[in-house]
This record gives C-alpha cells, structure tokens and sequence, in this order.
C-alpha cells in the first residue's frame, strides 16, 4: 500500500543532526560525520538507522551513558603485519569510527591488495551497508561485520537472548554490470531491533517468528517484543556467532554485558568491529571465457543467474538503488509523519526550530 512521505532538504536535515550531536558535546566533525551517515541511510531507504535511530542509540547507550565518548581520539595499536592495522577506538562515535577505517582499509588494499582494520573499545556504527557500499561505488571489494549494541537474540534452540543482532555487510563494484553496487547487507535476526522501533511509531505488526515477549513467546505485536530470533534458524544462529568469536579475538565484551554498565566493571562492555577492502586486481586470475574482461566477466555471471526465467529476481542492494532514485526525484530525503514528530524531539532536545509538516511538499511511493 503507498505511503505518504514528505520530502525534506538534506541540507535541513543535515543540519538538525550536526545541532542533536554537537548539544550532546560531540565535536564538529565528529558530528558532520553523524549527519552525513544519517542522510545517506535515509537516501537509501534504510528508515530503521537513520537520524532518530543513531540519536536514540547515542542517548541510550552512547554520550548518555557511558558507551561513548565525545571527541575521543583513535589510538593505533602495534601490528607485525602491514596490510593489518588494529585501532582502540575509545569509545569514539560509531560513524566517525568507521568512516576512518574504512578510508584506511581503502588505503591498505591500494597499496597491498587488501588491507584489515580490526577495532576494539567500540560504539556501534549503525548501518554496515552504508560503508560497504560506498567502498564499492568506488571500485573495491568490501566487507564489515560487528557486535551489535546489546545481546538481544536468542540462539538457535535457547530460550535467553545472548546474542547481538550481529550484522554482515558485503559490497561489490558492480555499477558497470548492472548501473549499482550490489549490497549484501543484513542483520542476523529475522529482523532488526530498529524495524521493532520503527514498526511500534507506524502501528505495524512485526512478521511471524521475528521475536518473543518477556514470557519467550512468539509474538507479532512490538509493543510486546523483549527479544528477537535469528533468521534461518541454525544458519542465522551460525552466522551471529561469527561476529561474537571474531569480536572475541579483537577484545570484545561478553554478549550479555555489552553495554551493561551497570554490571561487573573490571569486564569490558563496548563494540568491536571488522573491515575488509579488496582491490579486484588482487583477485584477478585473468583467465576470462571468451575474451572477456573482469567487469565483462562479472557483468556475464549476473545475467546468467537472473536468466532461465528468474528475471523477476531482485539483486541485494537494488531496493536501495531505486530508494536512491526516488530520493533524487523528489528532490530531498523522505520522511513518514511519524518520522517527522520523533524528529522534532530532537529539535527541541537541541533548542533547533521544529518542523512544520505544511511547510514541506510530499510524495507518494
């Protein structure tokens, strides 16, 4: 059923978000960087990390408590491995964080063909897709993964959330083949704890199987939902898992304490993350059918998997792209009603002018 968004300047928005950060302390970079990350997770349709999901997230476990730390420097710690950089972030604001290593990842893949920037002491950085597919549009292969805010999925054949939500995010530089990078990007749960916040302001139900109530009981309603379930059963439990071991080996916090501060304090309780750039040179066995070249090649692979009369199948990263193109259309970033009101919180949290719904024209999707 098409809903009724009402189109807001980037430049508004961006500048309400730099406003919510920098009365929370944060510094002006620090808090153009949150911003700029908002405006494109809104650009691509991503409504569960955008504006009003980071800032809730910073206020219940970030500067408004003791998760992160306005203005704190990253600290590169010592590797005997040159294409391997391994960083303290100190609790530093998640996007800021992020941005960062992946520019280094970058850097590393130029020079060596693949470069890593594992991070410790970490404050979530929200949409993994958005990092991922920026490295793609630029021509590299990428991959990050993390541990999630807060232990709020139960495996496979529990009863007790000990898991994070625990997203994987792959991008690949295929806008020649198909006009987009493709985006592999997901949360580990059948859906995030960001589509239960959101579907609580819209009045929506939750699909079945996605969550459970206080009591471990399936349930749709997310007025109800405490804990959420991990999608493909074993798979999605497998697949959560990674990022807690590959967090384990950084440094990560216990699951069930991540973000408890409250609760044992000679435990740690933040984030870690993982970032991985690959130049396509360093995979390139040059052995193409045909004469063909790399992007020729990948280009050639894709129509075979959306042919024999799957040409109705969606490629991973397309919603986004065409997210993207109503966005441009409309000539700004796209918000519901009740996106709007939860964004005038914020204003007048930061002592900013509130948004007037009559003020701003409105689209149709």
């Amino acid at each position: 059923m098409p809903d009724t968004y009402y189109v807001i300047p980037e430049s508004q928005h961006n500048a309400l978000i730099e406003a919510a950060y920098r009365h929370r302390g944060f510094h002006a970079d620090e808090a153009g960087e949150g911003a700029r990350f908002c405006a494109e997770a809104s650009r691509h349709g991503i409504r569960t990390h955008n504006g009003i999901k980071a800032l809730h997230l910073d206020h219940a476990f970030g500067s408004g408590s003791k998760g992160c730390v306005p203005g704190a420097q990253i600290e590169e710690k010592p590797s005997r491995f040159a294409a391997a950089k391994i960083w303290n972030a100190n609790k530093k604001l998640g996007q800021s964080t992020a941005y960062r290593a992946m520019a280094e990842a970058t850097r590393l893949a130029d020079q060596y063909g693949v470069g890593t920037v594992s991070v410790d002491n970490a404050f979530h950085y929200l949409w993994g897709g958005g990092y991922v597919m920026d490295a793609a549009q630029r021509g590299y292969i990428a991959y990050t993964n993390c541990t999630a805010s807060l232990a709020e999925v139960v495996p496979f054949g529990g009863k007790f959330p000990t898991l994070g939500t625990n997203p994987h995010s792959w991008g690949f530089p295929t806008t020649a083949a198909i006009g987009y990078p493709i985006v592999i990007d997901w949360a580990t749960s059948v859906v995030a704890m960001g589509r239960v916040q959101q579907f609580r302001r819209e009045g929506k139900a939750l699909p079945p199987l996605a969550a459970v109530d206080k009591d471990g009981n399936p349930t749709t309603d997310p007025h109800l939902a405490t804990s959420l379930l991990p999608f493909g059963a074993h798979k999605g439990y497998g697949l959560s898992l990674i990022n807690e071991i590959v967090a384990g080996f950084i440094g990560g916090s216990l699951p069930t304490l991540r973000n408890r501060w409250d609760r044992e304090p000679t435990e740690k309780h933040g984030c870690a993350f993982f970032f991985q750039v690959i130049h396509p040179d360093a995979i390139n066995a040059g052995a193409f059918a045909k004469g063909r070249n790399q992007q020729q090649n990948v280009k050639a692979v894709i129509e075979d998997v959306l042919a024999h009369g799957n040409e109705k199948a969606m490629l991973p990263g397309q919603l986004e792209a065409e997210w993207a193109k109503h966005t441009a259309k409309a000539g700004g970033l796209l918000f519901t009603k009740a996106e709007i009101d939860a964004f005038n919180e914020l204003a007048t949290e930061a002592r900013q002018p509130l948004w007037k719904t009559e003020s701003f024209k409105t689209v149709v999707i």
